[in-house]
């Protein structure tokens, strides 16, 4: 099973820190954000991980090399300027990750889940075609994304209750990016609420630590939060 890093992203709300350096590069706890997410896929296991580049890619790439520091092959993603966004980024990358169930997360959350569950999922023989990690609500997004009905996703309606934030972190099959043409600049929610109608969208929820580094401010308490636990 192979590991997608979105990385591609400019992380505007992180300015003026991201004018000069990636967002997966700006430090917590010592280190580089991706490297916390290298060292977890390898010690859970994993050997190959595809990283997707775009705005100051270059400097990622002269960063982590091939991977072997960690114990890992890394193969690399380029798009455009601009970024091809999350769907669109991953439907770029299948043929480095091949025909079989990948995990894919953001290069910019933090979080403690147990990444080896995600072998568990990706074997699940059903109808499922993606599995999302999903989270209790954080300050910044109240409203939250889905909702769960056992495993199955569901819309969150104008008044629902128990919602939940998606964490950034998901199992997807490749059939799930099915007729994405390469190089199409796509969100990943409307193939989401495609796929919730369809039934073929499961989720769970973690109660661990997650954040979304999203500010400085909240890059910021990461680090401390971190610098503390060590």
């Amino acid at each position: 099973m192979k590991a997608m890093i979105l990385a591609a992203g400019r992380g505007e709300r992180l300015r003026p820190l991201t004018d000069q350096t990636p967002k997966p590069l700006l430090c917590a706890g010592g280190q580089p954000l991706i490297v916390w997410h290298l060292q977890r896929l390898a010690a859970a296991g994993w050997l190959e991980v595809v990283i997707n580049l775009a705005h100051l890619g270059e400097q990622i790439e002269a960063a982590l090399g091939d991977g072997s520091a960690f114990g890992l092959h890394i193969a690399y993603s380029p798009e455009p300027a601009g970024a091809l966004e999350t769907a669109g980024g991953i439907a770029a990358a299948l043929p480095l990750l091949g025909d079989q169930p990948f995990l894919a997360i953001n290069g910019d959350v933090w979080c403690d889940w147990d990444l080896a569950d995600a072998r568990r999922i990706a074997q699940a023989a059903d109808q499922r075609r993606c599995h999302l990690l999903l989270v209790d609500n954080p300050a910044h997004h109240r409203g939250g994304d889905f909702v769960l009905d056992g495993e199955l996703l569901r819309h969150a309606g104008a008044n629902a209750n128990g919602t939940l934030t998606y964490a950034g972190i998901g199992v997807f099959w490749p059939e799930f990016f099915a007729g994405l043409a390469v190089g199409v600049r796509m969100k990943l929610r409307p193939l989401l609420d495609d796929g919730i109608s369809r039934g073929i969208v499961t989720g769970q929820r973690h109660g661990g630590h997650w954040t979304d580094v999203g500010t400085t401010e909240r890059l910021a308490e990461l680090d401390m939060e971190l610098a503390r636990a060590q």
